[in-house]
């Protein structure tokens, strides 16, 4: 009996000893708050990121996911990454409020397919926008992740402009949403994404509009009959530090996060490939029912409001997208 219980003795000292050594190799913890849940791309690829950067940095920096807006809203994060109390999360163009150029992210009906958005996210343009955000929101993007093409749901079918009529439509706190949305003939409503569920369940709001990732990992499948086609937004997400964070960081660390960053991206777009084709039945068989739409007759009618709702600054942008 007493040999067996100094056995337990002594396991219980070796995972002290363990939890000790792992105490002492770890010297930063990044926080990473998200609106995502957990079976999302962005989610999964958030945790690839801490993985891979705990071991270019020998467990020395470990990452913490919290998903659902665990840690707060979007906005409220990206308010504490300015002030020091949250450290990294995935935003987009929500950063619009404080880099104009963020707006570029998505523009309503600039980016035909998902090639043509890379092309401009990792080229001259990207490089603007992120080097915008890194001075004005004091935030840096250190990674993009793809989203699916935004798409309106609603109780009924919606197949052209001239049929929203009003409707009390959930877009996030972007400027240009809620004015595109306005000229459409909806009645644009901005709230927090977690306030999106309850909202179309009580009937406050008619409608909402996201990529089919989120539309399926919030279970709107349970509150909205239909997928309307509209495809009217391809974008990106920037997977992002705070510059307090990436200023106390070492040189040989700062090029691990880059690094770890990278291989995320490279993880991420391998899984939003692959979710993308299983998105729709999935969709189908929760109940919803998909429309086709007339996209000419949005994208003709958004035009118009797209340029008289960005900035000065980004409009001659827009419109060589536009030409393309």
């Amino acid at each position: 009996m007493l040999q067996g219980l100094f056995k337990r003795m002594l396991v219980a000292g070796a995972a002290t000893a363990i939890l000790s050594g792992a105490a002492f190799a770890q010297e930063t913890t990044l926080k990473l708050g998200h609106l995502a849940n957990e079976q999302n791309s962005w989610h999964k690829a958030a945790v690839k990121f801490g993985e891979e950067l705990s071991a270019l940095t020998d467990g020395r920096i470990a990452v913490e996911v919290y998903p659902n807006e665990s840690l707060g809203s979007e906005m409220d994060l990206i308010n504490g990454m300015q002030l020091g109390t949250a450290d990294m999360t995935i935003t987009g163009e929500s950063l619009q409020n404080w880099a104009p150029k963020a707006a570029l992210l998505a523009i309503p009906y600039a980016y035909q397919s998902l090639e043509e958005m890379d092309e401009v996210a990792s080229g001259e343009i990207g490089d603007e926008i992120e080097q915008q955000i890194i001075e004005t929101a004091q935030i840096r993007p250190i990674a993009y992740f793809a989203r699916g093409p935004r798409n309106l749901t609603s109780n009924r079918p919606i197949t052209s402009p001239d049929e929203l009529n009003g409707l009390k439509l959930r877009v996030p706190n972007v400027p240009l949403f809620v004015g595109v949305w306005g000229a459409l003939g909806a009645q644009p409503t901005p709230m927090a994404f977690s306030e999106v569920f309850t909202s179309l369940q009580n009937r406050t709001i008619d409608a909402q509009e996201n990529p089919l990732a989120l539309i399926n990992s919030a279970n709107f499948a349970e509150v909205q009959s239909h997928v309307n086609l509209t495809e009217h937004v391809r974008s990106w997400i920037y997977l992002t530090i705070s510059e307090m964070a990436w200023d106390q960081l070492s040189e040989e660390d700062q090029q691990a996060v880059m690094e770890a960053a990278k291989r995320a991206q490279e993880y991420e777009r391998e899984v939003f490939l692959e979710d993308e084709e299983a998105l729709r039945t999935t969709l189908q068989e929760k109940g919803m029912e998909f429309v086709e739409v007339d996209t000419q007759a949005f994208a003709e009618k958004a035009r118009d409001a797209v340029l008289s709702n960005v900035s000065d600054e980004i409009r001659p942008t827009v419109e060589k997208l536009f030409e393309n």
